[in-house]
């Protein structure tokens, strides 16, 4: 017999959602010709793009949760969760290096700086970035611990929210079969966020409108013109990270095409492009990482720790901002310069991923923490921050869903016969419950107590 999720979806309801992203597209191109044409009135509509961004970060927390409780809650092996979770670590240090290192060479090769002089508006623009810098690393560290059990999940921090589902998931999995009912209501309330979830994305269009809107209407063309050479000498750099480093590494570790799944994640990419913030794309990559055969216990441990330390777009944006306001002042760094100031910030950069802007705040705090006599030049690229800005959220989001197959296939939980099946459009994601209620991929035969995992029916009006 068929499995459910490898029928197609009914046509009139899979078209529905095609046209959602068609109108994206749009909305994209629309807000971009109105920003250019009308830019005061295009400053407007700011609160459309932050208004939808807000809606997303609000399911993000509740679906963390909900995956991290169910994945750990579920598996037999409590070892497991630390052997996952110590690899995808171990990865992300990796790949943050390597990622500084392209940035680097890159950089030196372009000196993108030359020719540039400070403005007395772009240092006072400097001036405050660099007071809302990021703090030190003792801060990042308390900050992960909420103030109560449940304002981790109300506060919209991921490391906190990940700190009480690991603790709550082992818990659970500690109290034996009294906590399969737990599970079993962890389970209802995945369906419950994720079916609001995909309410919510058909409002993207007018998200998407009004943060493209704003941004052209903000800073038009001329605002980028002086500094064309280093937005494509950053934009460049993430392609061949992207394409050369992430792409060979795909396809050595699990044999896979990088390109086709980035067409599998097309939809998403298209969503960051349009608010700027991976975190918008959060809650369906974790979804549609489990959809492709990754394990629930490593798509919830991967995802939502890479998104604060798997950072491979920001490391890239820090190393090229850094060379480029060092170039611009005057000042360029060493070798032996450039590996201290940036290895001080992808430090201080944790937990920055995701937040709109964070980027440009994370480089002010590291200069002013470590170069001082720098700090000024950030009002260099104050104007083309939201630009690049784009390319570090892509970035970022292309460098999670690599990592969540990689620590699938190193650790055993990644089923490449289900992933094939996926990418070639032969097993579709279901855009509207964002779930695979027929199976769980931790156990490849759930108990019969274990009704948190077991197979959920599907409803009647899901299927019609």
């Amino acid at each position: 017999m068929t499995p459910p999720e490898t029928a197609p979806a009914p046509a009139g309801r899979r078209d529905r959602t095609h046209f959602l992203y068609l109108a994206v597209i749009v909305a994209v191109i629309a807000g971009a010709v109105f920003g250019l044409l009308a830019p005061k009135a295009a400053l407007e509509a700011k609160p459309l793009g932050t208004g939808f961004v807000n809606l997303i970060k609000m399911m993000i927390s509740p679906i963390i949760f909900c995956t991290i409780v169910l994945g750990i809650g579920s598996v037999r092996k409590v070892a497991r969760v630390g052997r996952v979770g110590g690899l995808a670590l171990g990865y992300f240090l990796v790949m943050s290096t390597v990622a500084l290192a392209v940035g680097l060479v890159v950089g030196n090769i372009l000196q993108p700086g030359s020719n540039l002089h400070l403005t007395a508006a772009a240092k006072a623009a400097a001036e405050k970035q660099a007071a809302s810098g990021s703090g030190s690393t003792t801060d990042f560290l308390l900050d992960i611990i909420p103030t109560s059990f449940f304002s981790a999940l109300t506060a919209g921090k991921v490391l906190q929210t990940l700190l009480i589902a690991l603790l709550v998931g082992f818990a659970l999995h500690a109290i034996g079969e009294s906590g399969q009912k737990v599970l079993a209501g962890v389970g209802h309330l995945q369906k419950l966020v994720f079916r609001i979830l995909a309410m919510i994305m058909w409002l993207a269009p007018i998200g998407a409108f009004g943060a493209i809107a704003a941004v052209v209407g903000a800073g038009g063309w001329s605002a980028i013109e002086s500094l064309l050479q280093i937005m494509a000498g950053f934009y460049l750099t993430c392609a061949i990270f992207v394409f050369l480093v992430l792409g060979v590494l795909l396809r050595t570790v699990a044999g896979i095409n990088i390109l086709l799944l980035l067409r599998y994640l097309a939809r998403e990419f298209l969503l960051i492009l349009g608010t700027s913030s991976s975190e918008s794309a959060l809650p369906r990559l974790i979804a549609k990482m489990e959809h492709a055969g990754v394990s629930r216990t490593v798509v919830g441990l991967t995802v939502p720790t890479g998104y604060s330390f798997n950072l491979d777009g920001t490391a890239i944006y820090l190393t090229m901002a850094s060379l480029f306001i060092a170039d611009a002042l005057g000042r360029p760094l060493s070798i032996g310069q450039q590996i201290s100031l940036l290895a001080f910030m992808i430090i201080a950069s944790k937990g920055a991923a995701g937040v709109t802007g964070a980027g440009l705040s994370t480089l002010a705090g590291g200069l002013q923490a470590h170069r001082p006599e720098l700090v000024d030049g950030v009002g260099l690229i104050v104007g083309i921050d939201r630009f690049m800005s784009e390319a570090r959220a892509l970035t970022n989001f292309a460098g999670n869903a690599v990592a969540t197959i990689l620590v699938g296939k190193w650790t055993g939980e990644f089923d490449r016969e289900r992933c094939d099946e996926v990418l070639a459009g032969r097993a579709p994601f279901d855009e509207h419950t964002m779930l695979d209620e027929h199976t769980a991929r931790d156990e490849p035969a759930p108990a019969a107590d274990s009704p948190a995992v077991a197979p959920a029916p599907r409803e009647p009006s899901e299927a019609s």
